[in-house]
């Protein structure tokens, strides 16, 4: 396979040395998905307006979302990114591992996301209408629904450009899933 290098400031265009100036200034780091975007002129701009714009979903649930569909599409790096992700929005790492896993069972609301959300990733879209339901009964709201989607798609670029890229990845590497909850 061909090595598909990560970028560095010097190797981008103007519009994405400023991107990269701004996430270092926030983040402290560029991450190497997000380099690796400025690949195309357009493409980091785009997707950091995507990611980042307005949602009736909370941190917590976002990282639900997250989680799960990281889990489904194997994604290492994303795994790694949101492993630390959700330990910033107030997870535990036994939180994380069982969310990972399409469940929530200390949180009602966030157990019936992330089963719908599963769902959703594994089905390609095409939801059980009993969890669509669920999702409803839990308290959650038809934009909350749309919401959820909108994150989906976003994580589904990310796994599709880390998948072809195999750029390293600089987050400490997310832990496996216990079998018990593999299995689940």
């Amino acid at each position: 396979m061909t090595m598909f290098p990560v970028p560095s400031r010097n190797d981008v265009s103007a519009q994405n040395q400023a991107i990269f100036d701004q996430l270092k200034g926030k983040l402290g780091m560029v991450p190497n998905l997000y380099a690796t975007l400025a690949h195309s002129e357009h493409a980091l701009a785009s997707y950091l307006a995507f990611q980042n714009a307005k949602s009736s979903l909370n941190a917590k649930a976002r990282e639900v979302v997250n989680l799960v569909v990281s889990q489904v599409n194997d994604c290492s790096y994303c795994l790694a990114a949101h492993t630390v992700i959700g330990g910033m929005v107030g997870f535990t790492p036994e939180q994380i591992l069982e969310v990972r896993s399409g469940r929530a069972s200390f949180d009602a609301r966030l157990d019936a996301l992330a089963r719908l959300v599963g769902d959703i990733a594994l089905r390609r879209g095409h939801a059980d209408p009993a969890l669509v339901d669920a999702f409803l009964v839990a308290g959650w709201t038809r934009e909350n629904l749309v919401d959820a989607i909108v994150v989906i798609g976003d994580k589904t670029v990310t796994h599709y450009l880390h998948g072809t890229t195999r750029v390293p990845v600089d987050f400490p590497a997310a832990p496996p899933l216990p079998q018990a909850m593999a299995a689940a």
